[in-house]
């Protein structure tokens, strides 16, 4: 298999939560790899992996980092290829991490989701796989279906709840 995403951390440490978007790609059978690599500690690397990604398949990246957080911010400098920044709370709750991905200068966007938010991070690669793949395109349509049926699900127990001044 080729992969079509890559998921890229700061450090082994990161890894908690970046197999969160691991487990979606892997959910919606997207080939994809996992590296740790620092914008800090192996500058030469990351340049190496951006500039050589596309050649290699890699049609997404979802970076995560914390603190200063880098990562995402120098690989999109390097590529191209859309780059989705997930800031890892390491420090200051992540706000220095959200801040600091979120903050990138004209020319070098870089998608930022939540803080931890790499489940999300996983789906929205996804979804930009999907605007070419319609078996992609098809699996994010049942699982948006499938968060609606969770939600009916909910109310529908909600309603068998009981209490004397509850009115539905």
């Amino acid at each position: 298999m080729t992969p079509k995403v890559s998921i890229i951390m700061g450090s082994t440490s990161d890894l908690p939560i970046m197999e969160k978007a691991a487990q979606v790609l892997d959910e919606f059978k997207i080939p994809f790899e996992i590296n740790a690599l620092s914008a800090h500690r192996t500058p030469e690397k990351v340049e190496e992996f951006a500039q050589n990604a596309y050649d290699k398949g890699i049609r997404v990246i979802i970076a995560g980092a914390g603190m200063a957080a880098h990562l995402p911010g120098v690989i999109a400098a390097l590529t191209p290829i859309p780059v989705i920044g997930v800031p890892i709370n390491a420090s200051l709750d992540g706000l220095d991490a959200a801040l600091s991905i979120m903050q990138m200068p004209p020319g070098i966007p870089v998608a930022t989701v939540s803080i931890n938010g790499a489940k999300n991070a996983g789906i929205l690669a996804a979804q930009i796989l999907a605007t070419d793949n319609k078996e992609i395109f098809e699996a994010t349509v049942a699982y948006k279906t499938d968060l609606k049926q969770k939600i009916v699900k909910a109310n529908e127990e909600l309603a068998k709840i009981k209490y004397e001044y509850k009115t539905n």
